[in-house]
């Protein structure tokens, strides 16, 4: 699937993921969490060791992105690609782990003005939509000028 990113709206949060995406971080990831008809996400490094199971979700890259670029002009959609947080940094402890949302925007109400969308899926939603837990992310890397990332 493809993925245009705001460098816009979030200059500093996408200079981040471009340069995890030309570090090959995400290389061999898996999905940590999928919830049917919300989220799937991924970018936590531990999830390419399967006997860390149970701490899938709470890595990262190790450098925050120490800002949130959170902007109005990008709202959450279907196929709105935003920063995971835990809850405990608020959204300037966002990192490497980041969300696609499957579902229209009204599902989505709870989390406008949290959580900073950095892009949007611009083909292969169909793809994105049958990720599950577990599903290994192979290879991603960035096509153009660094604003679509693959």
């Amino acid at each position: 699937f493809e993925v245009e990113l705001y460098p816009n709206e979030a200059p500093k949060s996408v200079a981040h993921i471009l340069t995890l995406v030309r570090r090959n971080f995400y290389n061999g990831l898996r999905i940590h969490r999928f919830e049917p008809g919300f989220v799937v996400q991924f970018g936590d490094p531990q999830t390419r060791d399967v006997s860390k199971k149970a701490y899938w979700g709470s890595g990262g890259s190790g450098r925050t992105i120490g800002v949130a670029e959170i902007s109005p002009k990008r709202p959450h959609k279907l196929g709105a690609v935003a920063l995971a947080y835990a809850s405990r940094t608020g959204p300037t402890g966002a990192d490497s782990q980041v969300y696609i949302c499957l579902n229209g925007p009204a599902r989505y109400a709870a989390l406008e003005g949290d959580y900073a969308v950095i892009g949007q899926v611009t083909s292969g939603m169909d793809v994105v939509q049958q990720l599950r837990e577990l599903d290994i992310i192979k290879r991603v890397s960035v096509k153009g000028p660094g604003r679509a990332a693959k």
